[in-house]
């Protein structure tokens, strides 16, 4: 599949990405490996699933570098051929209760280094300790901190939770009057309902290695705190979605949130948005962490890396 046929600002646009037999014999070993991982991990929760996460190498060409300033704090993710005046906001998954900006620095490298883009990977409030708004708020700081940096050209990228998060900063962002507009908006499996209504969820068919229902409904519950999950500031899924930048969203059928994603790229196109949804098929949650075993993460990345470049020539 060609670079050229990823249009940004084409209408909704839906791929099947299917599984050769090599590679599900590749996803079918990267499983088990899953299942020694998490049986065999002990420690804090947030410590293992940082752990999980940083498995993603870090991209050569690439330099990485702490920010703490007015608030804003993460980790500049910088290729050597950087454009210096455009750049990525980068949120990070693990259902608002776990997850760093610098676990996932291999992974925002790997991504960077094929679009030629910085990345701002930034460290917002977790739960349970903080609830809405503070997450979606630190997002908003965060992009506010970017623009007052001198970067007028911005695309939003997130994956899991961070997706969702990518999706409400998005839709907050178009109710502004004034700044800059996103360029667009890259998502990875997002968690997009946290209600937990869409079908997907008690599917037996579904077979997620790595979330299942109950984990998200204990990280809803402890995110939302004293809010409803059909907040849109929970649930990007029932947000007006009216006015977003041209959207890619990619997921796998063997997750949970398969029909997060689905519904959302449905519901963004009939509120006129440029959506691409990639559905990779036998694919588990947020397969494109996994650059060092499987030909299709790479693949997905260069695909999404292509869709920003084409975001920003535009």
């Amino acid at each position: 599949m060609s670079e050229d046929i990823l249009d940004p600002h084409a209408t909704r646009e839906t791929v099947t990405v299917p599984l050769s037999s090599a590679e599900r014999q590749r996803e079918t070993a990267l499983r088990e490996r899953f299942a020694r991982f998490w049986g065999e991990a002990t420690g804090q929760p947030r410590a293992i699933y940082d752990a999980f996460v940083a498995g993603s190498p870090l991209a050569e060409g690439v330099t990485v570098d702490a920010v703490d300033h007015d608030g804003c704090r993460g980790w500049w993710v910088r290729p050597d051929n950087a454009e210096t005046d455009r750049a990525i906001l980068f949120l990070h998954g693990g259902g608002y209760v776990q997850g760093t900006a610098a676990a996932y620095r291999g992974f925002v490298s790997q991504l960077v280094s094929r679009a030629g883009l910085a990345a701002l990977a930034i460290d917002y409030p977790l739960a349970p300790e903080a609830t809405l708004p503070a997450a979606p708020n630190a997002a908003l700081a965060a992009w506010d901190w970017l623009v007052g940096q001198g970067f007028d050209r911005i695309a939003v990228v997130g994956d899991s939770a961070g997706g969702g998060l990518t999706l409400v900063t998005l839709a907050r962002l178009a109710r502004r009057d004034e700044g800059p507009a996103p360029v667009a908006g890259v998502v990875f499996s997002p968690w997009t309902d946290l209600t937990l209504s869409g079908p997907s969820m008690r599917d037996p068919a579904v077979q997620d290695p790595l979330i299942g229902r109950e984990y998200l409904q204990d990280c809803a519950r402890q995110y939302v705190g004293a809010r409803d999950a059909r907040d849109p500031l929970a649930s990007p899924l029932l947000s007006d979605l009216r006015g977003l930048p041209p959207l890619l969203i990619q997921v796998g059928t063997d997750e949970r949130l398969l029909d997060d994603a689905t519904r959302y790229a449905a519901r963004a196109a009939e509120a006129g948005v440029p959506v691409r949804l990639e559905v990779w098929e036998g694919l588990h949650h947020v397969f494109q962490l996994d650059v060092a075993h499987l030909d299709s993460s790479r693949r997905a990345l260069d695909r999404a890396a292509a869709f920003l470049r084409h975001a920003f020539a535009s």
